[in-house]
């Protein structure tokens, strides 16, 4: 990976560790002092914030209830007056489910709610345009098996601003959803099930979700730390958030689907979470509501052969086996999170008593859980549990053998969640995967070997033809994905499905070619979403080399299109449909909620000295071109309080957020776009000079 952060930066990086009581009073009695542990978690969370583009990292071990290893490593605010500590808050995206799947288990426990029953019984509002929605029960949410299409999130990331619309509009929502497959045929991650689950909670409980997790969870636990949006908690407490685009510190990321990934937390606080999962915690939850948590879940629908793998779910888990703890004989339960801004893994050992979080601005969760499991494996050899460090595996450098002929059939075009993958088969046994969306992004190469698989150069990735019983063709790809200096992780799933010839009627397909590499820009996100920051279109692209589709969806009619991929795990989530339609001669684009306009309704932007914009009744943002017209002229708007207003470049890349940013001024490039968001009436005042 390329350095993104200079040696100047990284040499005035804060590295600050904390030996806490706990850790003195192990190496007193006699136990392990924890020195090589703390050692190595200060060398590998420094290489984030030096590497790995990391902007700053928080990390925690506990041991039988103590916290042992506590420390951080990288920058906070940009002005330098409040350096990282143990208390510095941090969104812990989806490792928030693990919240929201104890509260579900809590109420198990009092008898309010059975896992296998229908949801309607606890939530009768909730209805579908699929009848088989009557068959979703509170297990089937927790363990990402309800069939729903995804993920539901219009004006869920805001910066700073608590809005609860996702929440609160998502009933409605799925009322106009179907189903994507039958409850219960498979595991295919799902962020619409747990903000259900977090309604079922409310439901049953009679009690806001914040209040239910902090009287049953964060106070018992002393959890001083852990707050939700709706806590309205000091950003000055928040980890300093910054975007490759931006120089200056962002506000603070609010996640508004609670159940989903809303939660704030610290290493530490979330290190004494994961003592409801080590048997620490009595009196949270029952031992037979968490070692129902960590049954194979996913072995209960489709699911490929088994192998080293990082994703094989349980009841709120990501895994249940994690790799590379099962080489050890150890059995470890993990959850990762990632928000737009925010990261965050939770690794447990419940059969040791132990477990590591990290939390992190920038980077990633796949990261975080590498320094995890590294944290882990020094703890566990401090203690004579495990007595070295295994090697990283790979399936070892290929040697081609004799690809039977009726492989070849497999040959074609294979989908996953808006992508497109080619696979080319040749005679003597050497493939290729080149990836549509991504003409740039270097084709894959793999021969044929003895054992019936396809194998990289390199030896590190497998993959293999699987039909399944419903008679589905899938990629079965096999990895181990190493990344120097922070250790190894593995993948086993079914990457993509094989696409059937789809022909569509004439008429149909005319529909279709003129919005051929049309924009559509999003209309009905509020004017703090994160959003206008990263998103400013959705483009659509036709393939010639797969007609009747657009990317891995079905083209159904002149105005619609729906995925109708069935793969579990991750490569078959958030198959959102398209349906376009037309008002007062505009094209529009609705997609799970969010509302897109076609780029011809986009008008150049006034060009005088004076001009006003003002938000009509439909509340949508109003977008502008920007021509040579109005090239390094200088815009100033006088800002409402309940507006904001962006502008991108060519490429679509935000130059200017005035949530972001303080100077209400900026020189406009010259090509791009402008949009003006805000609340129905919002009047943003223009001069151009």
């Amino acid at each position: 990976m390329k350095k993104s952060i200079s040696r100047i930066l990284a040499a005035v990086l804060v590295l600050t560790l904390l030996v806490p009581a706990g850790a003195m009073a192990a190496g007193q009695s006699g136990g392990p002092a924890y020195e090589d542990t703390r050692k190595a978690a200060a060398e590998k969370a420094a290489l984030l914030t030096d590497t790995f583009g990391t902007t700053s990292v928080q990390f925690a071990l506990i041991d039988h209830g103590s916290i042992v290893v506590s420390g951080q490593s990288g920058r906070n605010d940009e002005k330098g007056k409040q350096p990282l500590t143990a208390k510095t808050m941090y969104g812990i995206g989806s490792t928030s489910k693990m919240f929201v799947t104890a509260a579900v288990m809590k109420l198990a426990d009092e008898g309010k709610v059975n896992l296998d029953k229908p949801v309607i019984n606890y939530i009768p509002e909730f209805t579908m345009k699929d009848e088989r929605y009557k068959q979703i029960t509170p297990r089937m949410l927790l363990n990402h098996s309800a069939g729903l299409i995804g993920s539901t999130l219009t004006n869920a990331f805001l910066f700073e601003d608590n809005d609860t619309y996702a929440h609160d509009s998502l009933l409605d929502q799925l009322a106009n959803q179907k189903l994507k497959a039958d409850p219960g045929a498979f595991s295919v991650y799902c962020n619409d099930c747990f903000t259900l689950a977090e309604i079922l909670v409310e439901k049953v409980s009679g009690m806001d979700y914040t209040s239910f997790i902090h009287k049953h969870f964060t106070e018992p636990l002393g959890m001083s730390d852990t707050k939700t949006p709706l806590d309205q908690p000091d950003v000055s407490g928040m980890a300093g958030l910054y975007f490759p685009s931006y120089k200056e510190q962002l506000p603070n990321e609010s996640v508004n689907v609670i159940g989903t990934g809303g939660i704030y937390s610290t290493a530490e606080d979330l290190a004494r979470f994961s003592q409801i999962f080590t048997g620490q915690a009595t009196g949270t939850l029952s031992e037979e509501s968490v070692k129902a948590m960590e049954q194979e879940e996913y072995k209960k629908g489709l699911w490929p052969e088994e192998a080293d793998t990082s994703v094989s779910y349980g009841l709120g888990w990501d895994s249940v086996t994690l790799f590379p703890f099962g080489d050890y004989g150890i059995k470890a339960l993990t959850k990762g999170g990632d928000t737009i801004l925010y990261h965050a893994s939770l690794v447990v050992l419940p059969e040791h008593n132990m477990a590591a979080a990290v939390l992190s601005s920038g980077g990633s969760s796949t990261t975080n859980q590498l320094l995890a499991n590294d944290m882990l494996l020094h703890a566990l050899k401090e203690k004579g549990i495990i007595t070295e460090f295994k090697p990283e595996k790979s399936y070892g450098k290929p040697t081609a053998a004799q690809m039977p002929q009726e492989l070849l059939k497999n040959a074609g075009l294979y989908g996953m969640t808006s992508q497109l993958i080619k696979a080319d088969i040749g005679q003597t046994g050497e493939m290729t995967l080149s990836y549509l969306q991504m003409p740039d992004y270097p084709a894959e190469k793999y021969v044929y070997t003895a054992d019936g698989s396809f194998v990289s150069a390199d030896g590190n990735t497998k993959v293999s033809f699987v039909t399944e019983e419903n008679g589905r063709t899938y990629l079965w790809t096999r990895q181990y994905i190493a990344i120097p200096g922070l250790g190894q992780t593995a993948l086993s799933h079914y990457s993509a499905e094989k696409l059937a010839s789809h022909d569509i009627p004439e008429e149909t397909a005319a529909a279709w070619i003129p919005r051929d590499g049309k924009k559509y820009y999003p209309i009905n996100e509020k004017y703090t979403s994160v959003a206008y920051m990263i998103i400013p279109a959705l483009q659509v692209n036709l393939s010639k080399e797969a007609p009747g589709y657009i990317s891995d969806k079905k083209i159904i009619g002149p105005n619609a299109a729906f995925s109708d991929l069935q793969i579990p795990a991750m490569n078959g989530r958030d198959t959102s449909d398209y349906n376009f339609f037309t008002q007062d001669g505009t094209e529009y684009l609705e997609v799970a909620g969010n509302l897109f306009v076609h780029e011809d309704a986009v008008k150049p932007v006034y060009p005088g000295q004076k001009s006003s914009v003002t938000i009509q009744a439909s509340g949508h943002a109003k977008w502008y071109t920007l021509s040579e017209k109005t090239a390094g002229k200088t815009l100033k708007v006088k800002m409402p309080t309940t507006g904001s207003f962006a502008i991108y470049d060519e490429k679509g890349t935000c130059t200017f957020f005035s949530i972001i940013s303080r100077d209400q001024k900026v020189v406009l490039p010259e090509k791009g776009t402008l949009v003006f968001a805000g609340e129905t009436g919002t009047k943003f005042e223009l001069s151009l000079k």
